[in-house]
């Protein structure tokens, strides 16, 4: 039984959604864990030297067991510290997802808000290309536009944002259908309001929770896509630090030194675990269900 101290009082929308999401313990226990791997990634030229720990080889350093001669994870088949090329390989990896995740967002909410509201013939054809898009898996079409562009850090982005667009142009689509008919969008019509501002500041506002849970998620798409592209060798350039590119260098060496293969591994794994619980909680967190 609830009692008058357990029971939150009345909040505002956004401290409601908080709330909710503090309430989550797994869901905190992500964005902590992210918050880990975001501050190591963000701080990592105070924990290593770019150029000297992550970057340069040095063959009489390698194959450096965890904790040998001050190198915390060890060094890989090039005497290059892991620790160091695993921070440096967060901040670039991370980098990567954002400004994906980020460039397919703004793209999608603005061509699924758009076919979504006007309708017609633009929202058929639109809609018939995004299924054209839709039917090639992600991964797939990544590695196609990278084989057609040449290997590097921004033909990755490319790729990855073209495959990602389509996904965000139908939530957003979907989202904005659910409010297009609603009495305070009718209202700013007779209003005499101009459509782009009516889509800005009433449409999306208003259809941005599944958006945000759907941009959560493909984060953590995104980066296994990246450590993909890398491993398979269509990633970030070597000897740039990628978690992929890891493990695709030092798979050979699995056998004798397994160090080098478990720790990006790890790293990923946690990565996007930690991700998609936060993806989790704020699906949770946004559930109009589960409004006070």
């Amino acid at each position: 039984m609830k009692t008058a101290e357990n029971v939150p009082k009345r909040r505002g929308q956004f401290a409601a959604i908080c709330y909710r999401f503090s309430r989550n313990r797994m869901a905190m226990l992500g964005l902590a864990v992210f918050l880990v791997v975001a501050f190591f990634a963000a701080a990592a030229p105070m924990f290593a030297d770019y150029e000297a720990d992550a970057v340069k080889q040095n063959v009489y350093t390698k194959f450096f067991s965890p904790g040998q001669e001050g190198h915390i994870l060890g060094t890989d088949m090039y005497g290059r510290d892991l620790f160091a090329r695993i921070i440096f390989g967060a901040r670039l990896s991370l980098l990567i997802a954002l400004s994906t995740v980020g460039a397919s967002l703004v793209l999608g909410c603005l061509i699924g808000s758009l076919c979504a509201y006007y309708g017609g013939w633009l929202d058929t054809i639109t809609m018939r290309i995004v299924d054209i898009f839709l039917a090639l898996p992600m991964t797939l079409m990544a590695v196609t536009v990278v084989a057609a562009l040449g290997t590097s850090t921004t033909n990755l982005i490319i790729s990855l944002t073209i495959s990602m667009v389509p996904p965000f142009v139908r939530i957003v689509r979907s989202a904005v259908l659910q409010v297009k008919g609603s009495d305070y969008i009718e209202a700013a019509v007779a209003y005499g309001s101009k459509d782009m501002r009516i889509i800005l500041t009433h449409v999306l506002p208003n259809a941005i929770g599944p958006i945000i849970v759907q941009a959560t998620l493909n984060l953590a798409s995104v980066l296994l896509s990246v450590a993909a592209l890398g491993f398979i060798g269509l990633g970030v350039p070597s000897p740039q630090p990628e978690w992929g590119t890891m493990l695709a260098e030092s798979k050979a060496q699995m056998r004798y030194y397994p160090w080098q293969v478990i720790i990006p591994g790890v790293a990923i794994a946690v990565t996007v675990l930690s991700i998609n619980l936060i993806g989790d909680g704020l699906r949770d967190a946004l559930d109009p269900k589960l409004k006070n």
